[in-house]
């Protein structure tokens, strides 16, 4: 991958690939070291890539893992023309890969007003954060109820999702809570499936807050995380506004908050 080529820059470092999966020819997952003097918080981001051309080629990837974990988890769309995913998808085991080192990001608890009611709206690859935050002990501490939306094209693209939902159970520090506590709430825009419709529809007509049985959004007790495509963003952001929901950050916590930074 070139990484003898050049030297590499003082921002980042060199780290090994220890496992990855292809769930679809879309999208997959891997797996990479994390070096022991990395911190972050569960929700953030950090610049990931490869040398090319004897130059780093960075994008801005969510952590999938949450902050407590020894390795660090990330899940990336495979674009076949994009500068970096066309080559990352090729990556194999044993791999290096660059990674940055100052992680950051808005979607994080921290930047949240406290609440009753968790709501993680992702779409695509934008679930990722929420892959982090829901293995996270710190998440079912501060709310009583979580709720993690996931919306793709197809059916086969709610996989990962799914099968980090149903191990849910089996993990070491969030096993017994989070079974309890968190909903997984999936639907689909293009192929059939049970649920249908972008997720901005689904909260516009109601059919969301009536599926799972709660009020619509509701500034008192709902605090809302948004990950997704920037149309997604922007749509899901102006229907909290219209809620009556303020936009927090890291130095104003609010009742929701939008994250733009992941690799598309």
């Amino acid at each position: 991958m070139g990484f003898d080529d050049a030297p590499l820059p003082k921002t980042v470092t060199a780290e090994t690939v220890l496992s990855l999966k292809h769930w679809t020819d879309d999208v997959f997952s891997l797996r990479v070291t994390r070096p022991a003097a990395f911190r972050f918080r569960s929700g953030e981001f950090i610049m990931l890539g490869l040398m090319v051309d004897g130059k780093p080629l960075l994008r801005a990837y969510s952590m999938a893992s949450p902050a407590w974990d020894d390795g660090l988890d990330f899940y990336s769309i495979k674009v076949q023309d994009g500068p970096l995913t066309s080559r990352l998808q090729h990556i194999q085991e044993g791999d290096k890969i660059l990674l940055g080192k100052k992680p950051t990001g808005t979607l994080v608890l921290d930047a949240l007003k406290p609440g009753k009611r968790l709501y993680l709206f992702s779409t695509g690859t934008g679930i990722a954060p929420f892959a982090s935050l829901i293995r996270e002990p710190e998440t079912y501490e501060k709310f009583d109820e979580v709720i993690l939306t996931h919306t793709c094209r197809n059916v086969a693209d709610l996989a990962y999702g799914e099968d980090l939902v149903a191990n849910l159970k089996d993990d070491p520090l969030v096993g017994e809570e989070a079974p309890a506590k968190l909903t997984h709430y999936t639907s689909t825009t293009r192929e059939e499936f049970e649920r249908m419709g972008r997720i901005t529809t689904l909260i516009e007509n109601g059919k969301l807050f009536q599926d799972l049985g709660v009020p619509p959004l509701n500034r008192d007790v709902d605090r809302v995380m948004i990950c997704g495509s920037m149309a997604m963003l922007q749509d899901t952001k102006e229907l909290c506004l219209k809620a009556g929901l303020e936009e927090g950050s890291n130095a104003a916590p609010g009742d929701f908050v939008v994250e733009k930074a992941f690799a598309d």
